[in-house]
């Protein structure tokens, strides 16, 4: 048994799919499926149920999961114990970011790559709900978040920055040119809003909540140029954190302060295992942060 076959093995019992694990590890198909099949044969036992739609976790492979995780992240630490004590840094970095968090992602990365060549970047983009699982469930090593209230278990916040939520609308909109905007008089408003898995959408969702006030969301997005092109086109309103709001896609349109407390602001985050110390190259990527 391998380790290669066993990170194939996770990577199609996370995805549930075998072209996705694929290109998630960057192999063939074939050779992944290959992988697997080995495995199964040297275990004597069937791992996954396979259809045309879907893949499932056998009993077997429920079993072998557990310990397989477990058996890469101990050769993990192992690879970067010994690379630390050398002075070296090799291994991977598995980074989440939800979308337009006020960080260079590509800067931060860039910058990272051209210093350590030996380590295997991975990036992935989703909203902040998502990226805290992964990283307490030890799938990502760092993500840069926005989550409103406190992380799940595994998980430790280290603020980064601070931005007021806004409304956005359309100049023609009654309180376009309103000095500010009571949730209140939002009510009866259609929303043009994110995934509840962002973390603007769950400040935003909380916010009206805390005050009794009902609202519609009758367009969710999954991209902030979407969002801000549906409120262009008098699709609805939006209240959003200011940066998306200064975005030069929405210069056509008005951005109202919204009456907040202190504790409504959307803040940006670093998401790191709260169970030990980050990775060796995650510690590295975190000191090109600034905070």
């Amino acid at each position: 048994m391998e380790l290669r076959q066993l990170e194939y093995f996770v990577a199609v019992a996370q995805e549930r799919h075998f072209t996705r694990a694929a290109q998630r590890m960057m192999v063939s198909q074939s050779g992944l499926s290959a992988s697997v099949r080995a495995l199964e044969r040297e275990l004597g036992a069937p791992l996954f149920v396979r259809t045309t739609r879907s893949v499932e976790l056998t009993g077997a492979g429920e079993a072998l999961l557990v310990e397989a995780t477990r058996t890469l992240a101990g050769a993990r630490a192992a690879r970067e114990a010994v690379a630390e004590v050398q002075g070296l840094l090799r291994g991977s970095l598995a980074v989440g970011i939800e979308q337009c968090v006020t960080v260079d992602i590509g800067a931060l990365l860039a910058r990272f790559r051209a210093r350590h060549t030996n380590v295997e970047v991975r990036l992935r983009q989703a909203g902040s709900a998502v990226l805290t699982e992964d990283v307490a469930a030890g799938h990502l090593d760092i993500a840069f978040v926005t989550l409103p209230g406190p992380p799940p278990d595994g998980v430790r916040l280290l603020p980064l920055t601070r931005a007021p939520m806004v409304l956005l609308c359309d100049p023609s909109h009654p309180l376009a040119r309103a000095p500010y905007a009571p949730w209140t008089r939002l009510a009866d408003e259609t929303f043009v809003d994110f995934h509840p898995d962002w973390g603007a959408r769950r400040l935003t969702d909380a916010a009206f909540a805390a005050r009794g006030t009902p609202r519609r969301v009758a367009l969710e997005v999954n991209d902030v140029h979407m969002l801000i092109d549906l409120v262009r086109h008098g699709l609805g309103i939006a209240v959003v954190p200011q940066p998306i709001a200064r975005k030069e896609q929405a210069a056509s349109l008005c951005s109202v302060p919204v009456e907040s407390t202190a504790r409504e602001h959307w803040e940006v985050s670093v998401a790191l295992p709260d169970r030990d110390r980050p990775s060796p190259a995650a510690r590295e990527l975190l000191s090109y942060v600034e905070r």
